[in-house]
C-alpha cells in the first residue's frame, strides 16, 4: 500500500489548497454576511439575506457546474481549482453568516450598556467588546464548517481538478487495487480531520482565556 502514497499524497496537496482558500474565502464572508444580517440599512440586510439564503437552499454541486461550465457561456472562464475556491467558500460562508450572527446576538445587552457606560462609541464597543466575547463561541461551529468544507472539497473532483479523490479515482482506473486506494483516502480525510478539529480546540481554549476568572486581559 505503501507504494500508493506519493500520488496519494500529491492529491492532498490540492485538496489543502482549496481547503485553505476556500476557508480565507468562507472567512471574510461569513463576518460580511453575518455584520451585513445585523445592517440598520435594508439595501445591505437584503443582500446578505439572499446570498446566505441562495447558497444555503441550492446544491453546493449545482453551483460548481454554474461555476465552472455555465459562467463560460457568458464569457467568463475560471481555471478549476479557483471555481473550486470559490464556491466551497461561498457555500460555507453562507453557513458561516448565520453562526457569527447568532454568536454575536448572544452577547449579553448588559455587556453594550456598560460600554455606552464607559462612554466608548457603538464601533469601539462592537470590536472591542461584542467580537471578543462572540469568537470563542464561533469556534466550535467554525471547526465543524471546516471540516465540512475539507470533505466538500472532494465534489472538486468532477471538474477534473487533482484533489485527492481524483487522484484515488485515477490511480484505482490504473492499478485495479480499489481496496487498498480507498483505505488509505479514508485514513487520509480521517487524519486531517483530527487535526483540524484539535487546532480549533486549541483555539478556541485559547480565546477563552481570558473570559476566565483570574485572566490579566
Amino acid at each position: 500500500m505503501l507504494d500508493l502514497l506519493p500520488d496519494l499524497l500529491r492529491g492532498l496537496v490540492v485538496t489543502l489548497q482549496l481547503t485553505a482558500g476556500g476557508a480565507c474565502l468562507a472567512l471574510v464572508l461569513a463576518f460580511a454576511g453575518g455584520l451585513g444580517r445585523m445592517s440598520g440599512n435594508r439595501m445591505v440586510r437584503a443582500g446578505a439575506g439572499l446570498y446566505i439564503e441562495m447558497f444555503r437552499g441550492t446544491s453546493a454541486l449545482v453551483q460548481l457546474f454554474w461555476v465552472y461550465f455555465v459562467l463560460p457561456f457568458f464569457g467568463m472562464e475560471i481555471e478549476a481549482i479557483t471555481a473550486g475556491i470559490l464556491v466551497l467558500g461561498l457555500n460555507i460562508g453562507a453557513y458561516g453568516s448565520e453562526v457569527v450572527r447568532g454568536a454575536i446576538q448572544s452577547v449579553p445587552a448588559g455587556q453594550y450598556e456598560a460600554a455606552t457606560a464607559l462612554n466608548l462609541s457603538a464601533r469601539r464597543a462592537f470590536w472591542r467588546i461584542a467580537v471578543p466575547q462572540a469568537l470563542p463561541i464561533m469556534v466550535p461551529s467554525a471547526g465543524n464548517l471546516l471540516i465540512e468544507l475539507l470533505k466538500s472539497s472532494a465534489l472538486v473532483s468532477l471538474i477534473t481538478t487533482s484533489e485527492l479523490t481524483f487522484t484515488a479515482q485515477t490511480l484505482r482506473a490504473s492499478t485495479l487495487r480499489t481496496p487498498e486506494i480507498f483505505v488509505l483516502v479514508l485514513l487520509i480525510y480521517f487524519g486531517v480531520a483530527l487535526v483540524f478539529t484539535y487546532g480549533m480546540r486549541t483555539l478556541e481554549q485559547r480565546l477563552s482565556f481570558w473570559r476566565q476568572p483570574g485572566s490579566r486581559a
